[in-house]
């Protein structure tokens, strides 16, 4: 699978962030412009779809088994992720995700931040799943 180079993930990004918002099953339930635009998919391809359906197959099962926990017990979660386009291309993203609770503390859903990760993460990061994919 091709790459988008990091030229044009800077232009793609233009210094901005992709977000996303799930439902407590992980089901799409808005993406803004920058999200359809780096993904290749439009909003109306994306909402009620669930959100793996980025999910690239270098990226190791145990990362997302992480973030799940994390997350449902109501904690942000950071890390880098390597997502699938529509088109077939894959692009890295520096993660920050966070439970989104009512007023009572009762998580209803999940939002995320995305920006283009730097090549250096990218790099230390790739070796790092391999090896867990090659355990899997």
């Amino acid at each position: 699978m091709n790459k988008i180079t990091p030229i044009d993930e800077e232009y793609l990004f233009d210094g901005n962030v992709i977000i996303s918002q799930t439902d407590l099953k992980g089901v799409i339930t808005y993406a803004n412009k920058l999200f359809c635009s780096v993904s290749g998919y439009k909003t109306e391809e994306l909402v009620g779809q669930p959100h793996n359906i980025l999910r690239h197959p270098d990226m190791p099962r145990a990362i997302f088994a992480k973030m799940w926990d994390t997350i449902q017990g109501g904690q942000a979660w950071n890390g880098l992720v390597k997502n699938l386009r529509k088109d077939g291309l894959y692009y890295w993203v520096e993660t920050e995700i966070l439970p989104v609770k009512d007023n009572n503390e009762n998580i209803t859903g999940y939002i995320a931040a995305r920006k283009a990760a730097s090549r250096k993460d990218i790099q230390e990061t790739e070796e790092t799943y391999k090896k867990m994919l090659a355990s899997e």
